[in-house]
C-alpha cells in the first residue's frame, strides 16, 4: 500500500474510533502551513503596503481575539486556554478560572466576546465544546466576570441541544446585536438533516439574552416543535458573525463542503437552504442537491466555488486605512482544499451595498488564518490557525 493509502487507512480507524469525518481528518493532518519567515515583513496589497509583525506567538490553534478597554488583548486557545498581550507582551501564563473545555479535532476553546458593559461590569462570555459522559460532545457558553487577571463567577449559561460525536461543525462564533441580545452560531455536527430539524440547535443561528435565555419575541417562541432559542437555521457550519456598522445587520459567513462557502444577511425565521440547496458538492465529488436556489429559501449574499475554507468575519471601522473604511474581512485556511493557501480576503461593495471585489492579502505567508479583526487603534489582527500559530499586526508601511 503506497504511503498516501496508509495514511487514509489510519484516518479512517481513527475515525471509526472518534467520530471524526474521514475527509476533515486527513486534510487537518496533510495542510499544517510553513514556517512563517523573519518577522516583521512587509507584504503589498491594491492600496497599502503593510508591515506584518508577531504581537503573540507559539499560541495552539488561536481561534479569537478581544479587545480590552486598556488597550490589552484576551485571546482563546483552541487547546483550552485564554491568554492575554499586555502592553504588546503575551503573559507567559494562560489566566486560571476558564470551564472545563473537551478537545476535538475542531473543538475546543472558541470564542470570547466582551459584554457591551464591560467596562463597567467586566462581563465576558465564552464558548467551547462540552462533552458528557457517553462521549457526545455539544457547543456551550459560559459568562464570567474579568478582574484583569482571572476569571470569577463562571456561570455555564446555555448548552446547546446539540450532542453528536463528531469532531467538528461546533460554530461558537458569537456577537452582541445592537438590541442588546447575544447571537450564537451551532453547527450541523455533519449530521445534514440537523440543519432543517427545529427540535434541535444545529445548524442554526442562535439568539438570546445575556443569561442565557430566548427572548420572548424570537421568530419560533411558543411554536410547537420549535426551540425557542433558533433565529435562523438551514446553516451548515457557521465559522464568522459580524454586525453591519452602518444597518446594524447580523452578518455570518459558512463552511460549504468541496464549494458553496458563504456569506449570509441574517433575517429573523429565515431558511438559509443547507442541504436543501448548495453550490458545493459531497467530499467525495457526488452532488448534495442538484438546486443551488429554491423559492422560500434566503440567497447568500456571496458565495465561493471553490471553497476557500472561510474563517472569522470582521467589517473595518478605522483610520489608519482610510481606503478599506467599511470593507469585511473574511479569513481563508485553504482555497480549493490546497495547504499552504490560507490568507485572507477584503471584499468591497458598490453603493447599494452588492459585493463587488475580493482581494486576497497576506498569500505570501501561506498560513491558515482564523479570523482577522479591526481593532480599536485602526490596525488589523490575524491570528494563524496553526500549532504553533501566532497574534499578528498589520500596520501601515508608508
Amino acid at each position: 500500500m503506497r504511503r498516501s493509502g496508509l495514511l487514509a487507512a489510519g484516518i479512517a480507524a481513527l475515525a471509526a474510533v472518534t467520530g471524526f469525518h474521514p475527509a476533515d481528518t486527513v486534510a487537518q493532518v496533510q495542510r499544517g502551513s510553513p514556517p512563517l519567515p523573519p518577522l516583521p515583513t512587509v507584504v503589498r496589497s491594491s492600496d497599502y503596503s503593510l508591515r506584518v509583525v508577531e504581537l503573540a506567538g507559539g499560541l495552539a490553534n488561536p481561534w479569537s481575539v478581544a479587545f480590552l478597554p486598556n488597550g490589552d488583548i484576551l485571546v482563546t486557545e483552541r487547546a483550552g486556554r485564554l491568554r492575554i498581550v499586555r502592553g504588546g507582551e503575551l503573559d507567559p501564563e494562560p489566566i486560571p478560572g476558564v470551564p472545563e473545555v473537551h478537545i476535538t479535532l475542531l473543538g475546543g476553546l472558541l470564542d470570547v466576546l466582551l459584554h457591551p458593559g464591560f467596562a463597567d461590569n467586566g462581563i465576558l462570555y465564552l464558548s467551547y465544546s462540552k462533552a458528557r459522559d457517553d462521549g457526545l460532545s455539544t457547543t456551550a457558553v459560559s459568562r464570567a466576570r474579568f478582574d484583569g487577571k482571572s476569571l470569577s463567577d463562571v456561570d455555564e449559561i446555555f448548552v446547546a441541544e446539540n450532542w453528536s460525536r463528531s469532531g467538528t461543525n461546533f460554530g461558537g462564533r458569537m456577537v452582541f446585536g445592537t438590541d442588546g441580545h447575544l447571537y450564537l452560531t451551532v453547527g450541523e455536527r455533519q449530521e445534514q438533516e440537523r440543519a432543517q430539524d427545529p427540535t434541535v440547535h444545529g445548524g442554526k443561528v442562535l439568539r438570546l439574552t445575556e443569561d442565557g435565555s430566548a427572548p420572548d419575541d424570537n421568530p419560533f417562541v411558543g411554536r410547537d416543535g420549535w426551540l425557542p432559542e433558533i433565529y435562523s437555521y438551514g446553516h451548515r457550519s457557521p465559522q464568522g458573525l459580524a454586525v453591519h456598522p452602518e444597518t446594524g445587520a447580523i452578518w455570518e459567513n459558512e463552511h460549504g463542503p468541496l464549494g458553496g462557502d458563504e456569506i449570509n444577511v441574517i433575517l429573523p425565521g429565515r431558511n438559509y437552504g443547507w442541504p436543501l440547496v448548495t453550490y458545493g458538492k459531497d467530499y467525495d465529488g457526488t452532488a448534495i442537491s442538484d438546486e443551488t436556489s429554491r423559492e422560500g429559501l434566503e440567497p447568500p449574499l456571496m458565495y465561493w466555488v471553490p471553497s476557500i475554507a472561510i474563517s472569522g468575519l470582521s467589517f473595518y471601522t478605522g483610520d489608519r486605512f482610510p481606503a478599506w473604511r467599511g470593507n469585511a474581512f473574511v479569513g481563508a485556511l485553504m482555497q480549493g482544499r490546497i495547504r499552504w493557501t490560507g490568507h485572507f480576503q477584503r471584499i468591497t461593495f458598490n453603493d447599494l451595498g452588492h459585493p463587488i471585489q475580493r482581494e486576497p492579502i497576506l498569500t505570501e505567508l501561506r498560513q491558515r488564518i482564523r479570523d482577522v479583526r479591526s481593532g480599536p487603534d485602526g490596525l488589523l489582527y490575524v491570528l494563524t490557525d496553526e500549532n504553533p500559530g501566532v497574534l499578528l499586526r498589520l500596520e501601515p508601511a508608508d
